[in-house]
């Protein structure tokens, strides 16, 4: 029997769709992950809290799959599944509707200044005048990163009339290289960050490409927070070389409450919810698992295969 160890929290969508020849173990604590984790050839070991996560992977010793509904794993021990052969699934794709759509919110509201129209309700004041004027349509956004989320931003922009250049490894048709985004930065209103969090990307956003940009673009984070450099971003916003900032992720997370990204006007910080704002995370995770289940049993490939030394 293949024995798989799974969160109770998935049961009721799962155990209806199991293969014969698959024994479900569903653990309702970590503590009962913890103890069932050895015995696993097949993972779920999804948590709010990454450490008893770390905790069970080690564990697993006997692990051939991990699967998650989170896309980024970078806080996983990426070089011990590596090392023992696991094949890693990820949630790339899962919430990337919802993501994109955070994406456009985020974007509207700073380009008509929502945040202020909402304060006025608030005082019950009629405002005379429009805070926010800027309209998307005909600006030129920059999107590195061009993955599940990506895919799913340029129509919803363009949608809007934003010209949207993706980059990617190969360039080409309309795209940008990895070696010639840096030097068009100052060609763009809004630098969209939707890159997964690597070797390769970790403070890719710093003061020399801040400096590059206009004085009124908008960076827009849906990345994670390491891409940037958070001080040289700081150091930015204050001095308003760039417009302003949409961060759904930060560095660390939670934000402190005594952080001075919190007092900056021209920072727009939605807490990592861009990835929660729809209801079908848990039922497309599901749908996906039991797919690649009845294919693992019978010898088929798994999708979409997370590479633990690329970190994607």
């Amino acid at each position: 029997m293949t024995i798989a160890v799974l969160s109770s929290l998935i049961r009721p969508m799962v155990e209806p769709h199991l293969p014969d020849s698959v024994e479900a173990h569903f653990y309702t604590s970590v503590a009962e992950m913890h103890e069932l984790a050895p015995k696993a050839e097949i993972g779920w070991f999804d948590l709010e809290d990454q450490k008893p996560m770390i905790e069970a992977v080690k564990l697993a010793k006997n692990l051939k799959w991990l699967n998650s509904i989170y896309a980024g794993l970078d806080f996983l021990p990426l070089d011990l599944l590596h090392e023992r052969g696991t094949k890693i699934t990820n949630g790339i794709g899962i919430n990337a509707i919802a993501i994109a759509e955070y994406v456009v919110m985020g974007m509207l509201n700073i380009a008509k200044d929502y945040r202020t129209i909402v304060r006025a309700q608030d005082r019950h004041e009629w405002l005379m005048d429009a805070p926010g004027k800027i309209e998307l349509a005909g600006t030129r956004a920059l999107l590195l990163g061009f993955g599940g989320i990506g895919k799913q931003v340029k129509p919803r922009l363009e949608g809007f009339g934003v010209e949207v250049v993706p980059v990617r490894r190969s360039g080409g048709d309309g795209a940008l290289g990895p070696d010639e985004w840096r030097d068009k930065l100052g060609e763009f209103d809004w630098v969209i960050l939707a890159v997964p969090a690597t070797r390769e990307t970790e403070g890719m956003i710093g003061a020399e490409e801040f400096a590059a940009m206009k004085e009124t673009a908008v960076l827009v984070n849906v990345a994670r927070g390491t891409v940037v450099d958070q001080p040289a971003l700081i150091n930015a916003l204050q001095k308003k070389s760039i417009a302003s900032a949409m961060l759904d992720v930060t560095t660390p997370e939670p934000l402190p409450s005594d952080h001075p990204l919190w007092g900056l006007e021209n920072a727009h910080i939605t807490m990592h919810l861009s990835g929660r704002a729809q209801n079908s995370m848990f039922r497309r995770s599901a749908e996906r698992f039991v797919q690649n289940l009845q294919a693992y049993v019978a010898g088929g490939e798994i999708h979409p295969v997370f590479d633990p030394v690329l970190g994607y």
